[in-house]
């Protein structure tokens, strides 16, 4: 990749924050809480945007761009009155203007005339023509011509000089130049260093403007740290009679007759007239961070393989190779988090994608859809970031094409034309949980069920319970839709939702009540690499349980225990009946002799789906930190186990995964025996 490519996939990068920032803004518009700032931080995004890709000859988004920040330059000088239509109609700019940076990244050429429709849309909310922004013109100065009795006439001496990072990275500063042409008259006068082989020229400008120095001082902002500025205001409101002849200095020294406002900064650091920069970060390739994960794993594995080799040490010497293996775990686990924390990223990107996907389906549709977010902040793996698009992206036009009434409808029905559609995210019992909910009419389980028996999946005389008829919505090929349409009705969809998110070592579940709406709720580990676990032994096997799913310990004692049919029981819990799962019995482990419950152990573990049941082991070893190994991609899935691990004496073993557990036990107990019980 050339020096050139690297800097255009950077721009693209950042675009994705200015897209995050302008998303912001509008949220902040759309519930009133937005501030002044408010407005004037969505201006810079989409002008940074705009510059960058004039760089780079995007002229698409270049000329999108222009137009859009013209709109919100009437909007930051009230010029344009916040209401309900005016952000629906900024949230659609945002969206297109999120469409032409994804063409740009990938070299695809937009329709002209799909440009100018959309010109014209946004253009529509100005006050007044948007003037046409021609990138062929050369720039010209001409000097100055002043006018002391215009009482708002301001003139500024501002002397620029560009580092050569600035050059390097592929930025033309005439486009800045072009921006203060357009503010007023200005002239600009070389100057010309005695060493030309070791400094860049620096460019003195006179700039007469009725603009506010905030507003000259923003045009700049977009090569942030790529130059020096020194900008000062030296006529204002008619103080002065007469523009004195002073030359200005080769250096970025005050100019003489400046007043106390001077803005006097190098670009990129805090001042009084704009906002303090954001916190650095560092721009690693991902494959790095990676290699710099499976590393750590490693380290987690020798380190358990020491830890198990000095286990039977008994002397002093043994003593204190156990205590400094005690500090080394515990660095070890320092380390992983720390590296692991590399990773993280918050899933407001995702959502904010996702709230552009529901507004193109509501459009679509035909349906007002109120789409609200919570818990934006909640970090998660950037891999299964990445992996959860698709699969919201089905969810969600799922819950507006099916679930979501129509207007028509929903008033009939006595609720809110609108419908609503909520997503959220929330880190519990060491997990990531996002849910997907929606207030429409529910699944409609007859119309489920008659389907599944039309298809030949379910026997005619099939009695289910509601989760089961639920659960035939993951089928493959499966749909009740009666025609085809851009957004459903091919029969595929919510499978391909299930396989993803079962890659991820996840789940999802799902809630139904007629009339009232549907909630399907995705439980996804926070990272891919590594978990803490409970070692126990099944009928001779070493296994694994996600130390986050157990809630408790048990020992029966007698009493407790329910026979419901030979070979099923529960377990009473502070008067709660919890089946009992034998792990030896579901993964096919015989046991020399016959199992005495009472003399086992039994952990009380609990799915995404707030299910709980008790699973017997053998005997519980430790607990420690294991390294999560794939097992797809040699032996496939296999069912109720979600990966293996490598321990410290060099054996494999199972991790298991109490969620697939709970949907492979077949215990159903009638309510009459469940009654009798209690």
């Amino acid at each position: 990749m050339s020096s050139l490519d690297e800097i255009k996939e950077m721009f693209f990068v950042e675009c994705d924050e200015q897209l995050e920032a302008l998303a912001d803004g509008l949220a902040e518009l759309e519930t009133g809480d937005a501030i002044s700032e408010t407005v004037n931080t969505m201006f810079r995004a989409v002008h940074s945007v705009k510059g960058g890709a004039a760089s780079f000859n995007l002229d698409a988004l270049t000329q999108f761009a222009h137009a859009f920040e013209f709109v919100l330059d009437d909007l930051r000088s009230e010029r344009i009155s916040v209401t309900p239509e005016v952000v629906r109609h900024l949230y659609k700019a945002a969206d297109h203007l999120a469409a032409l940076i994804s063409d740009g990244g990938n070299g695809e050429s937009f329709n002209s005339e799909q440009l100018e429709a959309m010109i014209t849309e946004i253009g529509a909310l100005a006050t007044s023509e948007i003037p046409t922004e021609n990138e062929a013109d050369e720039l010209v100065f001409e000097p100055m011509q002043l006018d002391f009795e215009a009482p708002d006439i301001r003139i500024f001496d501002i002397i620029f000089r560009p580092s050569q990072k600035l050059y390097d990275l592929g930025h033309d500063p005439v486009h800045l130049f072009r921006e203060l042409a357009g503010m007023g008259e200005l002239r600009s006068v070389p100057d010309i260093p005695k060493n030309l082989d070791s400094e860049l020229l620096s460019l003195v400008l006179e700039l007469e403007t009725d603009s506010k120095l905030e507003e000259v001082a923003e045009v700049f902002e977009f090569i942030d740290g790529l130059a020096e500025l020194n900008l000062t205001v030296r006529q204002e409101e008619n103080q002065g009679d007469d523009l004195p002849d002073i030359p200005l200095p080769a250096v970025p020294d005050p100019a003489p007759g400046a007043t106390e406002d001077a803005l006097k900064t190098e670009v990129g650091t805090s001042s009084p007239h704009k906002p303090p920069t954001t916190k650095p970060t560092l721009r690693v390739d991902l494959g790095l961070v990676d290699n710099l994960i499976n590393l750590v794993g490693e380290l987690v594995i020798n380190q358990s393989v020491l830890s198990q080799a000095t286990y039977n040490l008994q002397s002093d010497s043994g003593a204190r190779v156990g205590q400094s293996l005690e500090e080394l775990k515990n660095l070890t686990r320092q380390i992983q988090e720390c590296v692991m924390s590399l990773r993280a990223q918050s899933v407001k990107t995702l959502f904010q994608r996702m709230a552009r996907i529901v507004r193109e389906t509501a459009d679509v549709s035909g349906k007002d859809v109120h789409f609200e977010l919570d818990g934006e902040s909640t970090e998660v793996d950037r891999t299964v970031i990445e992996h959860l698009v698709d699969p919201l992206t089905h969810i969600l036009r799922n819950s507006i094409d099916h679930g979501l009434e129509s207007p028509e409808v929903r008033v009939m029905n006595g609720k809110e034309p609108s419908g609503n559609v909520r997503l959220s995210a929330q880190h519990r019992s060491g997990r990531v949980v996002i849910e997907a909910t929606d207030d429409g009419g529910g699944i409609d389980r007859k119309r489920v069920l008659a389907k599944a028996i039309e298809k030949g999946m379910v026997p005619d005389n099939a009695k289910l319970s509601d989760q089961e008829i639920d659960r035939l919505l993951f089928a493959p090929g499966f749909s009740t839709a009666e025609s085809v349409t851009s957004l459903s009705g091919r029969g595929v969809g919510m499978d391909v939702v299930n396989k993803e998110i079962q890659k991820l070592g996840g789940r999802i579940a799902i809630s139904s009540e007629a009339g009232q709406g549907t909630s399907l709720t995705i439980s996804l580990p926070l990272t891919l690499a590594v978990l803490d676990g409970m070692v126990v032994d099944v009928a001779g096997q070493t296994m694994v349980v996600p130390l986050s799913a157990i809630f408790e310990t048990i020992r029966p004692r007698a009493g407790q225990i329910h026979r419901v049919e030979p070979g099923k029981s529960m377990i009473r819990i502070r008067d709660v009946l919890v089946p009992v799962i034998d792990l030896s019995v579901m993964f096919g482990y015989p046991r020399e002799t016959p199992a005495d419950i009472f003399s086992q152990v039994l952990l009380l573990t609990e799915s995404a789906e707030q299910e709980r049941r008790a699973l017997i082991v053998d005997r519980i070893y430790d607990q420690r930190q294991v390294v999560i190994k794939s097992l797809e991609n040699n032996y496939g899935q296999v069912a109720g186990v979600s990966a293996a691990t490598i321990l410290g004496d060099g054996k494999i073993a199972l991790i298991i995964d109490p969620d697939e557990i709970v949907n492979i036990d077949a215990v159903k107990i009638p309510s009459t025996q469940l009654e009798a019980m209690q």
